[in-house]
């Protein structure tokens, strides 16, 4: 099994054992604010923790679909994901509960599996794609270095509305650069 540890979280492959999890973690009204309903129905979280278990055994392997835990109580407390494309590039996804929101600890899982990924992988590019007014990962992803590449306006529609979406992104020279300092 595949696994980060870092100060207060470990970082792993999700376990069937999970499904349940991921699917309520995901069932929070704040999460969704920022999916479409059809993209939130708990059958398609079932689907989805199904699909990244399998992924978890490719050979290679093309995508990290982690589960984030508490280190000290083992609690399944959100997810990471890292999905490797070709030319070196991958895309960048993470969800936490909302009570542990506000605590640096998604900036500790996403710094550790963006170190993995420019380290140990070779990935050239991490990019990470968001409702623009999804403005926690916003911040989050701009704090860690990365840069706003794109904006699409009026990219998505749902909930009765359209959204503009935001590219961020990082290379590895500018990963390297902030961890040199």
């Amino acid at each position: 099994m595949f696994e980060i540890q870092t100060q207060r979280l470990t970082i792993r492959d999700m376990l069937v054992s999970d499904a349940e999890l991921f699917v309520g973690l995901l069932q929070d009204k704040e999460y969704q604010r920022f999916y479409s309903e059809a993209d939130c129905r708990p059958e398609h979280y079932r689907h989805l923790a199904q699909l990244f278990i399998a992924q978890s055994q490719e050979s290679p392997r093309k995508a990290y679909q982690l589960a984030i835990t508490c280190k000290t109580s083992g609690e399944f407390i959100g997810i990471v994901c890292l999905r490797l494309e070709l030319e070196h590039q991958a895309s960048l996804g993470f969800g936490l509960k909302t009570c542990y929101q506000g605590k640096a600890i998604m900036r500790e899982a996403v710094r550790a599996i963006l170190e993995f990924a420019f380290t140990t992988l070779g990935v050239h590019r991490v990019y990470a794609e968001t409702i623009s007014k999804n403005l926690p990962a916003v911040k989050l992803c701009l704090a860690l270095g990365m840069r706003q590449e794109a904006c699409f306006v009026h990219h998505r529609y749902f909930k009765q509305q359209w959204w503009d979406t935001v590219v961020l992104a990082m290379r590895e020279d500018e990963w390297k650069k902030r961890s040199l300092r």
